[in-house]
């Protein structure tokens, strides 16, 4: 493989809703063991005019913002938490972080393995970016569903990602999927030349891009050469439970890799532990403390209506090995998921009553054994 990773001591934070966290917690025991392929392209000398790529990021639809330090798990609520856009700095200001970066391409949904994988290989060789779009089932009309990571859950989870990436919190760039829908191949690698000044770009094996997913991997490779970038594409992390049969998937990219499809049939099934090695991690289920009247207790249990929840549940059923953080001191637990409720039950009455007697804005529970993540209450 080539290249070293770069070390900067400057991070991202990311667009997030209301009620929003972050943690920084270990990173998963997990590993990938995918092979690597290295497409090198020769690097060109690029004449840019800063205030003219200044101009164009806007119009790109990006949004990435500088976040304020989150070095431990104790940070106040209020100095972690933004409305959108409040921090987002204007384009002049943005340009510097994003220019030389490598920018891993995909859809990072659920933030898995695989493309944990994609983070490290951009940290090999630059500034790690992930970069994805916001908005495309709005613009392509597809039913609405929860997201498995929740949106103020994201940089927690690229944070614990820093110690495979040379101790550096992959950022994440989000564009508006309505201001590239209708780029062809050659205009998508070309806007991340000129207008994003982006050094370098890493993706999948299967990634294709494009109007209509018109461009592949190879295509990436020859536009990137073009445009003087370099391009790296790796190989897919693959699953070793090898459950393609029963996906019952129609997408023409399913080799048996990780994917975000793969965690949502984990957690359909109710299967944490198949859902923690896809994820490199224990599921967190994020509930939104916006109405405390829609909560009720009573000796051990907490019950809350699923319409608080923030991302995917698992199917109905009993989960025991979940646990909670408060003051870092990590509560044991099992939970309920009913059609219409999810339920908390501390094993030990004064456990129970640490949890009640928190001002709570946003409840986490994790899915698994404490030893491999924790859970914080905020």
């Amino acid at each position: 493989m080539l290249g070293g990773s770069r070390c900067i001591s400057q991070h991202c934070n990311f667009h997030c809703s209301a009620h929003q966290f972050s943690t920084i917690l270990a990173a998963s025991t997990l590993t990938s063991n995918s092979s690597f392929k290295n497409f090198r392209i020769r690097l060109r000398n690029r004449n840019s005019n800063s205030s003219c790529l200044s101009n164009k990021v806007c119009d790109f639809g990006v949004n990435c913002v500088q976040p304020k330090s989150s070095d431990t798990q104790s940070s106040l609520l209020s100095e972690t938490l933004s409305q959108s856009g409040t921090d987002e700095e204007p384009p002049s200001e943005r340009l510097p972080i994003l220019t030389g970066g490598i920018v891993a391409l995909g859809k990072f949904d659920a933030l898995h393995i695989g493309h944990r994988e994609l983070a490290i290989q951009a940290a090999k060789r630059g500034i790690p970016f992930l970069l994805s779009f916001v908005g495309m089932a709005e613009v392509l009309g597809w039913e609405p569903r929860a997201p498995i990571v929740a949106e103020c859950d994201r940089k927690r989870i690229l944070s614990s990602w820093a110690p495979y990436c040379g101790n550096v919190m992959p950022r994440e760039l989000q564009i508006d999927f309505s201001k590239v829908r209708y780029l062809t191949p050659c205009q998508f690698v070309e806007k991340l030349s000129k207008e994003l000044g982006v050094r370098g770009v890493v993706a999948g094996e299967n990634y294709r891009f494009g109007y209509r997913a018109a461009g592949d991997a190879s295509d990436l490779v020859k536009l990137c050469e073009e445009y003087g970038l370099e391009a790296y594409i790796i190989n897919s992390v693959m699953d070793t439970n090898q459950i393609s049969g029963a996906l019952n998937c129609n997408d023409g990219k399913e080799r048996g890799q990780v994917s975000s499809t793969r965690v949502r049939y984990a957690l359909h099934k109710g299967d944490m532990k198949y859902v923690s090695e896809l994820l490199g991690r224990n599921h967190r289920l994020i509930l939104m403390m916006d109405d405390q009247e829609r909560f009720t207790s009573e000796r051990n249990r907490l019950s809350a209506p699923k319409s608080c929840l923030l991302n995917l549940a698992p199917k109905e059923g009993l989960y025991e090995n979940c646990s909670v953080l408060i003051d870092k001191n990590v509560i044991p637990c099992r939970v309920i998921v009913d059609t219409t409720d999810i339920h908390l039950e501390c094993y030990e009455v004064d456990s129970f009553s640490c949890v009640t007697s928190q001002d709570l804005k946003v409840f986490g529970i994790d899915f698994g054994s404490p030893e491999l993540d924790g859970v914080q209450i905020l």
